[in-house]
C-alpha cells in the first residue's frame, strides 16, 4: 500500500513539474526580493503595500521592517517608471491601554487611539537601476505623508545606500503642498 501512494505522489511531483512554465519563458526580471520599509516619522504605519502587494509587517516610529514577498522589477528601467504605495498611518502610543479583562475599557481605549488613523496613497517615481543589481523594493515613509523608494541592494548603513536621511525627522510646522 505504501509503495502504491509513494507511486501515485511521485506521478502528480513530475506531472505538476511537467506542467510549470520554463524560467527562460518568463519575462525577464531585474531582481526580485522583499518588500521593506522604514519608518522616519513619529507615527505608526499600520499596514502598507506596494502596487497591492503587502508588506506584512506594522512599523513603529523611527524604525524598520517588513518582509513581504515579493517585489520584482522589470529588466530594464525605462523613464517614466513608478510604484504606488498605499499605507495606513495611527497613534503609536499605547498611553492609558486598559489591559483586555474590561472588554468595555478596552474596545473605548482602541476607539480612541483609531481616531487619527489615515489611509493614504501616493505614486512615486522608481529610481534609475540601470547596470545595479536591484533586491525588491525599500519604502522610506517620510514626513507630510511622503514617501520615497529604492530597489538598491546596499543597507542603509552602508554610504552606498541611495536615500541618506536620518531615522527621525520632525514634522514641520507647515507641510508643503
Amino acid at each position: 500500500m505504501k509503495i502504491i501512494i509513494f507511486v501515485l505522489l511521485l506521478g502528480v511531483f513530475l506531472l505538476t513539474g511537467c506542467s510549470q512554465p520554463k524560467a527562460e519563458a518568463q519575462t525577464p526580471s531585474g531582481g526580485t526580493g522583499t518588500i521593506k520599509a522604514i519608518n522616519h516619522t513619529k507615527w505608526a504605519i499600520n499596514h502598507f503595500s506596494v502596487n497591492g502587494q503587502s508588506g506584512i509587517d506594522a512599523i513603529g516610529p523611527f524604525d524598520g521592517g517588513g518582509g513581504g514577498c515579493c517585489y520584482g522589477v522589470p529588466a530594464v528601467w525605462q523613464a517614466g517608471m513608478t510604484v504606488r504605495i498605499d499605507w495606513e498611518s495611527g497613534e503609536a502610543s499605547t498611553e492609558g491601554f486598559p489591559g483586555f479583562a474590561d472588554y468595555e475599557k478596552y474596545k473605548a481605549w482602541e476607539k480612541k487611539m483609531s481616531a487619527n488613523n489615515r489611509e493614504h496613497s501616493k505614486t512615486v517615481p522608481l529610481p534609475d537601476y540601470t547596470g545595479q543589481e536591484t533586491c525588491g523594493i525599500t519604502v522610506h515613509f517620510l514626513p507630510c505623508d511622503d514617501v520615497k523608494v529604492t530597489t538598491s541592494c546596499w543597507s542603509p548603513a552602508n554610504a552606498n545606500y541611495p536615500i541618506k536621511l536620518p531615522l527621525e525627522m520632525k514634522e514641520p510646522k507647515v507641510c508643503p503642498k
